[in-house]
């Protein structure tokens, strides 16, 4: 009869080394039995998401068949897992839809004789790309990271990708350290079918699980772990355990409670002098054998020949097939400061950002708007979701970039989330399309925002003009979505879904692009005007010739009301009190009016509040740059006199770079940032919200890089030279990049407190990196500089009233 021992995790340790340890609830290790083990501590703390500034995301490329993703395609198998990279570490894994997060995160701890390290607060860390050009562009979304002790103990280096012949991510590891006694535990926070608070996991056969809901993700090494345990957050994980620079609990499952779990797995300790090499595999399935074989077939495949695929090396399909066919990407990179590595990095980002169940949906951003202080208790989209107006972002800078397909794709995915007699709820009128949705077009959010039904007719006529839409199918897609589109924006109507029930009077949006005030908005209504006239054109090639007349004296009304409606003459600032408002309530810009209490700001006057969303009365062409109620209000969006101004007070000064940059905020009053006196995290409510759920009369908006890019696009309109352009603007937006060469939705501005030290002067913040509005921006400079034309302009619009009101 074989000998029973108990022995403890550390015992265990040095039995198994170099040995597959196997899985505690199995029991067995050669002639050792170990009693099963129940992780205490259940439901663990609090879940949250991650840090939202992101310095790299990835997927695999995958071709279309017939407009959607299919293993018909050239690529075969589609593969459906993301991930994210903020502060050294992986953070937000996602599979399935791209909304759906697999992990919250997942890090090493260095434990020494003396310490206990972690990745994402105790290292210094340098991010890079895997595979790029002989100029130093990146040609796939697969990173480098290298993170290592600052007293030089140790380093580690990382290779982060995804399979795309499988639902799994991969990740190499390369460990050196220079002193003994120096062991590596990986740490992973599941948070499976896009929650933390109801995982369980457990260990079995050297592996490590986790699932909820029918969600399963199996965590597999090349090299035998040392030790395995699973666990609780905050209670029984690692960092608890290893208080005493030591692991002294292992626990095989967490048995029937359900909460915010972790897996651990430790390695041998390494040897001083050499590096130690694994490689790790995330396989995630709807059942654990299939995640296991994900995980599994990915490391029998072996790291070379995995990122050779997604790389698009030699004869495989990959990314670099991808950037080989955006055929204006050559000559937009010659108008980059930077020789053309953001453009690359941009292409990917926008392209990475689109679902593989639902193609052609493309998000906001592949992150969790402050995430670290957000609830992750219940599923949420955060920024991982459509949006109309970001998407026409999105597809007009791939179309830009000279991608024929996406756009297309995408234009078409765009009936997916128009209302209509089919949505669910809905009694009320249709052919607007929805304010945000998931990427399969469940609603989130109901409120009617003009520009956004505007914008895809916009697009698709764009495509139409192009030659990416042909004329039978312009036609068709009139019928279908755009005329129904253009019917709301000249008839209006009354709303009838969920909570959503109001009187539609066009250009009166129910939000503006801000998604916060209702009224009549420049910017708002610059779109409603380019949409009609838009649907006018089609519509008359379409032989509608009834209703293109009514699209035109539509857009012709609309046209008069923008300075009696939205320009004030009675103005608080300017020297002349006379600019356009950035929205008011009713008729008269003159009555001193207020507007609704957002983000903490209370109530404010419509005279007090001026943001930049006039320029995009010139970017479609409703009015000139020289025009003088443009000019007039330029120097109000400009005046750093005032206390709260939209320029910035100073400029942004970078390293390496003696010029000075400008820098735009949302609006001079806005509120949708960090507390400048406290330091905390945005405080909304709804998907994503900060410490403590409440608002402070003290958040502060930052600078938001791509008003920048707006900007550059007026001055382009204004006559301005390309050369002065790239010199400010483009390298402006360029600076504005971390590391990864990702750009985000707003940086830090300096003002009041820095949260937690971690924000530096011009770089990105926790509210969303990367802001594919942002890199859209970008792309549609450097196309709108090669061109010398601004690339989203409307002829018809400057053609009908640029010439009447001169």
């Amino acid at each position: 009869m074989k000998k029973i021992v108990v022995i403890s995790s550390l015992a265990l340790l040095t039995a198994c080394a170099g040995q597959t340890q196997l899985s505690r609830a199995q029991g067995s290790v050669n002639d050792i039995q170990i009693d099963p083990k129940v992780a205490p501590g259940a439901p663990g703390q609090a879940p949250v998401w991650a840090y939202s500034g992101k310095t790299g995301i990835g997927s695999s490329y995958e071709q279309y068949s017939d407009g959607a993703y299919s293993e018909a395609a050239g690529t075969g198998a589609v593969s459906k897992v993301w991930f994210s990279l903020a502060e050294g570490i992986i953070t937000e894994t996602m599979f399935g839809m791209i909304h759906e997060a697999q992990i919250k995160d997942m890090q090493v701890l260095m434990i020494g004789p003396d310490f206990v390290d972690s990745e994402q607060h105790d290292m210094n860390s340098e991010i890079s790309y895997l595979h790029t050009d002989d100029k130093g562009r990146p040609l796939s979304p697969a990173y480098k990271i290298v993170n290592s002790d600052k007293e030089g103990k140790y380093s580690i280096e990382k290779h982060v990708f995804t399979d795309p012949d499988q639902q799994s991510l991969m990740v190499r590891y390369v460990f050196s350290a220079r002193e003994k006694g120096i062991r590596p535990v990986f740490t992973v926070n599941p948070h499976m079918n896009n929650d933390g608070s109801n995982d369980r996991a457990w260990s079995e056969d050297g592996a490590l699980y986790a699932s909820d809901s029918g969600k399963f993700m199996s965590f597999q090494s090349s090299r035998s772990f040392a030790l395995t345990s699973v666990g609780f957050v905050g209670v029984s994980d690692a960092i608890a355990d290893a208080v005493d620079f030591q692991l002294n609990d292992s626990y095989s499952s967490t048995g029937l409670d359900r909460g915010n779990v972790t897996l651990t797995a430790a390695l041998d300790e390494l040897p001083a002098g050499n590096k130690v090499t694994t490689d790790l595999a995330f396989g995630f399935a709807n059942s654990k054998v299939e995640a296991q074989v994900a995980a599994s077939s990915t490391l029998a495949t072996g790291y070379r020949r995995v990122l050779a695929k997604y790389n698009g090396e030699g004869a495989h399909v990959g990314w670099e097939d991808y950037l080989a066919s955006l055929s204006a990407l050559p000559k937009i990179a010659e108008m980059a400061g930077d020789g053309g590595a953001l453009a690359h990095s941009s292409a990917l980002v926008l392209k990475v950002q689109e679902d593989k169940t639902h193609a052609g949906a493309l998000i906001a951003s592949l992150s969790n708007p402050w995430g670290d202080t957000v609830s992750a208790a219940r599923g949420a989209t955060g920024y991982k979701a459509v949006w109309p107006r970001d998407f026409y972002q999105c597809a007009m800078a791939l179309l830009a970039l000279g991608d024929r397909e996406t756009p297309k794709v995408a234009f078409e995915y765009l009936k997916k989330i128009q209302v209509n007699d089919q949505t669910p709820g809905n009694n009320g009128v249709g052919g607007w399309f929805l304010q945000k949705t998931h990427v399969d077009g469940e609603l989130e959010w109901f409120s009617v925002q003009a520009d956004q039904t505007g914008m895809p007719i916009m697009l698709g006529w764009k495509l139409w003009k192009s030659g990416v839409l042909n004329d039978d199918e312009i036609k068709q897609w009139y019928a279908l979505m755009l005329k129904p589109a253009a019917g709301f924006l000249t008839d209006g109507g009354t709303t009838n879904l969920d909570w959503n029930k109001r009187e539609m009077t066009l250009p009166w949006t129910q939000q503006e692009r801000w998604e916060e005030q209702e009224g009549y908005s420049p910017s708002t209504t610059a779109a409603v005007i380019a949409g009609l006239l838009s649907a006018a054109d089609i519509a008359t090639f379409s032989g509608d010739t009834e209703s293109a007349k009514r699209y035109l004296a539509a857009a012709d009304s609309y046209e008069k009301t923008i300075e009696k409606f939205m320009f004030t003459t009675t103005g608080k600032h300017n020297k002349n009190g006379k600019y356009y408002l950035r929205i008011t309530q009713n008729t008269d810009p003159n009555d001193n009016g207020e507007l609704h209490d957002r983000n903490g700001r209370g109530v404010l006057q419509e005279k007090d509040v001026v943001d930049g969303g006039f320029l995009e009365l010139v970017r479609y062409g409703v009015r000139s740059a020289k025009d003088k109620y443009i000019v007039d209000s330029l120097e109000e969006l400009d005046d750093q006199t005032v206390n709260h101004p939209v320029r910035v007070k100073y400029e942004f000064e970078f390293a390496g770079d003696d010029q000075r940059y400008p820098g735009w905020r949302r609006y001079g009053l806005d509120g949708y940032g960090e507390d400048f006196v406290t330091g905390e995290n945005y405080g909304a409510t709804g998907s994503y919200g900060g410490i403590g759920g409440g608002m402070s009369p003290d958040q502060r908006g930052r600078v938001w890089p791509f008003f920048t890019g707006e900007r550059a696009h007026y001055q382009l309109a204004n006559g301005d030279s390309v050369e002065s352009i790239r010199q400010t603007y483009v390298k402006a937006l360029e600076h504005f990049a971390n590391e990864g060469l990702m750009l985000p939705e707003q940086v830090f501005d300096g003002v009041g407190v820095n949260p937690k030290g971690r924000y530096t002067i011009g770089e990105g913040t926790n509210s969303a990196t990367p802001l594919a509005w942002t890199h859209a921006e970008y792309v549609k400079l450097l196309r709108s500089l090669s061109d010398r034309v601004v690339w989203d302009s409307y002829p018809l619009a400057a053609q009908r009233y640029q010439a009447a009101n001169q």
